[in-house]
Formats: structure tokens, C-alpha cells, sequence
């Protein structure tokens, strides 16, 4: 079950699409709902720090506190409203810290909430990312241009037989269970053709039907540059509200980085994306 939520309140975001998705998530499930917004402490190269006036940082700091401090009181207005159980906290932190610090807090939820990075307006990518493969958590990215809150009539969860689509799947059985219909989208290329016994799906949909979530296996074509291309028209055509999927990466020096389907999707998603690594 979903018990509890975090959501990342952006201090740009007046629109809160991320923040009242998460409202709705909470109302849905009865879930306590926190939101989290940082006040950025000033980051400036060694060279650089000395020559800066302390009323110019304390500037900086002034105009950061501000705006955090008018993020909580969106929540806080817009949270009201419904009468979920909140709460609100205000971090300290760098530019460069905050992705940690959050992915670290959000271990202690059952789900973290965060809007797509909007161009030329919020940059939510480092956010996502390290939230995706440090937390241990599930994530929900909803779009900047969301209106809606949270419907369930029909679901579209990818499934491609690995690690990460079986722990997506599997995280997001409080939304299946919930579901009026789940869709179970298989995308053959390449990749897919020396896995033919889950690839046709009757072992998942089993297994969720054991959790009294029947599913309705569909599948498509495409070539593995193409899968991003192949989901999203499928999910339009279904007037699907949601994407189950899972979140893939690619290591480089210990790092880990977004696998192309994965950013593809945080790039072009038209309905939220519940996601897991």
C-alpha cells in the first residue's frame, strides 16, 4: 500500500502539476503527503567566493528563502483544500547537494513525486535521476502541462521480462489493484527475441492475476531506438492515464546514467510515468 509520499516542491513551479498530482495520490490511498522544497545555498568557485560581498550573498540567500517559503504556502493552501494528512520541510542545501539529500529522504517513503523538467524553465533532470537509482524507491514524474490528478480507468505497464520492469510491476500493485484495466505492452525488436517465455507475457499475467489484477496483453513492433516512439502512440490511441515502466540505466565510472527509452520517455511523457529501478 501507499502509506506515505514525498513530493519535490520547485521554487519556479507556481503551477504545482507535480504538487496537486500528489495531493490526489494521497487522497486516493489516505496517504500522509510530505513536501519537501530546498532554499539553495550560494555555490561559488574558490577563486570567486572571496570577491563576493557578504550583502550580496545574504541577497542570494534572502531571495532562495523567499521563494521556498512561497512553494510551502502553495502546498499548504492547495493541500488544505483537500484535508490530507501533511507536513512541509525546508532543506538547506547546494545545487549540487539537493538531488542526494532528497534521493536519501525519499528512502523513508513508500513514493516520491516530481514534475518533468520543463524547458527553459525547471530543470528537474538531476533530481529525477538520482532519486531513480539512489533512493531504492519508486518515483512518479508527472508532466509540466498535468492538469489532472490521479485516474486509474486504464494503465499501461511495458514489460520486457527485466529486472527493472519486474520491479516497476511490482511497486506499482497498489495502482494496478486499483485499476479499472491494465494493459501489459510488450514491444518485440532485437533485444526481446531470446526471451520468447516472458516475452509473451502469460507468466506476468499470472502472477498479477494471483493479485487480482487481470491484465490484457498487447504488443508492437519497433526497432530498439524506436520503443519510446512505439509507447507513447500506443498510450494515446488507449487514452491510457498512466505508464507503469521500469527506469533504466547505464554505468559509467560507478555513475549511473539514463538508458535512451528512459530519457526518450522523461523528454516526451504526455501522461504520468510510474517508474522504478
Amino acid at each position: 500500500m501507499i502509506k506515505d509520499l514525498v513530493v519535490n516542491l520547485g521554487q519556479q513551479d507556481a503551477r504545482g502539476p507535480a504538487r496537486d498530482f500528489a495531493i490526489s495520490i494521497a487522497n486516493a490511498f489516505g496517504a500522509h503527503l510530505a513536501g519537501v522544497v530546498f532554499t539553495l545555498v550560494p555555490e561559488f568557485p574558490g577563486y570567486i567566493a572571496p570577491a563576493l560581498r557578504p550583502d550580496i550573498l545574504a541577497k542570494i540567500r534572502s531571495h532562495s528563502e523567499t521563494a521556498a517559503q512561497a512553494a510551502i504556502d502553495r502546498f499548504d493552501t492547495a493541500s488544505l483544500q483537500s484535508e490530507v494528512s501533511r507536513e512541509h520541510r525546508t532543506i538547506q542545501a547546494t545545487q549540487a547537494e539537493a538531488p542526494l539529500v532528497l534521493a536519501a529522504l525519499a528512502r523513508r517513503f513508500d513514493l516520491s513525486v516530481f514534475m518533468q523538467s520543463e524547458p527553459n524553465v525547471v530543470d528537474n533532470d538531476a533530481m529525477i535521476e538520482t532519486s531513480l537509482f539512489q533512493s531504492g524507491r519508486p518515483l512518479m514524474v508527472v508532466p509540466y502541462i498535468q492538469k489532472e490528478g490521479l485516474r486509474l480507468d486504464r494503465l499501461v505497464c511495458c514489460w520486457d521480462g527485466s529486472r527493472a520492469a519486474t520491479r516497476a510491476i511490482n511497486d506499482a500493485l497498489p495502482l494496478l489493484v486499483k485499476a479499472a484495466a491494465v494493459d501489459l505492452l510488450i514491444v518485440l525488436n532485437e533485444k526481446t527475441r531470446g526471451a520468447e517465455n516472458e516475452i509473451r507475457g502469460d507468466e506476468i499475467s499470472r502472477h498479477l492475476a494471483r493479485h487480482d489484477v487481470r491484465v490484457q496483453i498487447e504488443k508492437t513492433t519497433a526497432e530498439d531506438i524506436d520503443v519510446g516512439n512505439a509507447i507513447l502512440p500506443y498510450v494515446a490511441d488507449r487514452s491510457a492515464s498512466l505508464i507503469v515502466m521500469g527506469g533504466y540505466g547505464h554505468s559509467r565510472l560507478r555513475e549511473l546514467i539514463l538508458g535512451g527509452v528512459t530519457r526518450d520517455m522523461l523528454n516526451s511523457m504526455t501522461v504520468p510515468v510510474f517508474m522504478s529501478h
